[in-house]
């Protein structure tokens, strides 16, 4: 009796083998997804520190410039600093025809958090549009209205904020007696021109460059005995 000829083993996967597979595979998606995301959310939050840290610097290079454009004039208040926000008279930067532009620094909320803010005139051919821009400064510091906020710029978290004065050789508060200046000290009625501004910035722990952040401007025309 002739034998049966065994028949070929039929090829592919088991049922099993093919679950197994695609759960393999399953898995190796979601991981790929999880660090695909967690590099696009990693990249996103160096994008914002970045930012962050490039509008902080822009911001301190803004401030420097104002101070190194401050115009002393007569009868016009160059510099003012009343405990909330300091008020710059200063040169135009594109042209000097133009007039003068009185610049504002403070600190105040918007949208829920504390901002490094600069406004900025528009600019002041006579002393009286001077005197309107000055008192606009003021009046943007204390409650601004929409016109006012549309001339501002946010520059950055800020949790606190002081200026000091350098006169006489040493820093002090501007407000208080050792900052004021010397009585008869300004020409025609002006309130001097103080040898160095110190601003100390207190970042919040949201920003990259959290913590206290010093920087100093010196009158370009003093010497070199500056403290």
């Amino acid at each position: 009796m002739l034998g049966r000829t065994p028949r070929p083993a039929q090829g592919g996967f088991t049922l099993i083998e093919l679950l197994v597979a695609i759960g393999i595979l399953a898995l190796m998606a979601v991981m790929g997804w999880r660090a695909l995301d967690g590099m696009q959310v990693a990249n996103a939050r160096t994008r914002d520190h970045t930012d962050a840290v490039l509008t902080l610097e822009a911001g301190l290079a803004q401030w420097g410039a104002d101070l190194d454009a401050l115009l002393e004039l007569p009868q016009i208040t160059p510099i003012d600093w009343d405990g909330r926000v300091l008020r710059i008279t200063r040169r135009s930067s594109t042209d000097a025809t133009e007039g003068v532009l009185v610049v504002a620094w403070t600190r105040a909320n918007r949208n829920g958090t504390d901002q490094w803010l600069r406004w900025q005139s528009t600019p002041a051919r006579t002393r009286a549009d001077w005197q309107t821009a000055w008192q606009a400064a003021a009046q943007w510091a204390q409650s601004p209205g929409d016109s006012a906020r549309q001339r501002e710029v946010a520059l950055a978290p800020l949790a606190q904020w002081q200026l000091y004065y350098a006169r006489g050789g040493a820093w002090s508060n501007p407000l208080s007696s050792a900052g004021a200046p010397a009585a008869g000290a300004s020409p025609a009625g002006n309130a001097p021109v103080p040898d160095g501004v110190r601003l100390v910035l207190q970042l919040p722990a949201t920003h990259p460059l959290a913590g206290t952040l010093t920087r100093d401007w010196v009158r370009p025309t003093l010497s070199s005995s500056t403290p």
